[in-house]
Parts: structure tokens; sequence; C-alpha cells
């Protein structure tokens, strides 16, 4: 996470690009789960007497490594999440690949505020979410987090790290759009 110097020319001038990220460790022991997962069906292909009957081998392999896939893969898009706050908008993406990502027009954002703590619990788990009352989240850990208010009455959360300077920095470009706007 960094925060980029202001423009020497314009003392009053918002950062250019803020940058943060949340990181959950904890999560590639889930990842480990998933890749043995995937070696027991990989064993079971291999090492079977094959006595049982095709259908139901064929059932378990297929079941175990798909079982792993789908745990390593959804895992891995959620151990971490990277967050930037541009001129324009801000952007969220998550994991190594970035998938899934969104990316929101500072224009859309009617709020931020700083949520001290944000619990997977609150959203039913890790990962990119929605509750029907609460909006929709990437939560990624335990923690700090920002809620942004969105222009059609949604809310977006995000578990950041240094999340109020994140709120600072998008209420300061809301406040200068407004003031651009003014004028």
């Amino acid at each position: 996470m960094r925060d980029q110097p202001p423009d020497e020319h314009d003392e009053t001038a918002p950062t250019e690009i803020w940058t943060g990220r949340a990181t959950n460790r904890a999560q590639w022991l889930l990842a480990l789960g998933g890749c043995a997962f995937m070696a027991l069906g990989i064993e079971l292909a291999v090492d079977s007497a094959w006595t049982s009957g095709v259908a139901p081998l064929a059932m378990s392999v297929v079941g175990c490594i798909a079982a792993g896939l789908l745990v390593l893969f959804g895992t891995l898009a959620f151990v971490h999440v990277a967050v930037k706050v541009d001129k324009d908008s801000l952007e969220v993406r998550c994991g190594h690949i970035g998938l899934p990502r969104r990316r929101i027009p500072l224009s859309q954002i009617v709020a931020a505020e700083f949520v001290a703590r944000v619990t997977p619990r609150q959203w039913g788990g890790w990962g990119y979410r929605w509750r029907p009352h609460q909006g929709t989240a990437v939560v990624v850990r335990r923690g700090e987090g920002l809620v942004l208010r969105l222009g059609d009455g949604h809310t977006f959360t995000i578990t950041v790290d240094n999340a109020e300077a994140a709120v600072q920095v998008i209420k300061d470009r809301l406040r200068s759009g407004a003031a651009g706007a003014a004028h």
C-alpha cells in the first residue's frame, strides 16, 4: 500500500493514485485442502483395482478432482484484494488473476465511510458476497474496511488495510469533483 505524493504545483491537490490491499494467509490452508482432494482423485484413478465397477469409480475420481479444483481456485481467488483509487474511479481486484474485478466510477459514489470491524460472519463467509439488506462486499479477512454508498441506493463493502486513508482520499475526490462541477 502506498500513497503518491501530491502534485508539486498544487499542494491542495489530492494524491494521484491511492492503492491498498488486504491478505488472508489462512486461505492458503484451504487451497492445500483443494490440492489434497485433487491428489485423492488422481490416486483413485491410478491405483484403484476397478473391481467395484467403472461408474462408481469414475464418479469418485471426477468428484474428487472437481471438488479439489473448485476449492483450490475458489480460495486462491480471494487470498488477497487490491484496491486502487484514481482521479476517476475505484477499482477492486481479487486474487492473483485479478478476478473478479469491479470498477466503480467516483461519480456513482455518494458517500464513503470507515468501518473498524468487518467480519466474514457478517457476510456469510469469505469472498465476493451479496446480502439482500446489506449490499455487496469483498471480504478476504476480518478487520477494517470501507463502505461505499452508491447513487443507486446500494452499498459496497471492502476489507482493505488502511481503509481510513482510502475513505479520506475518496471524500477528497468527491469534494473536488463537486467543486469542479459547481464552477
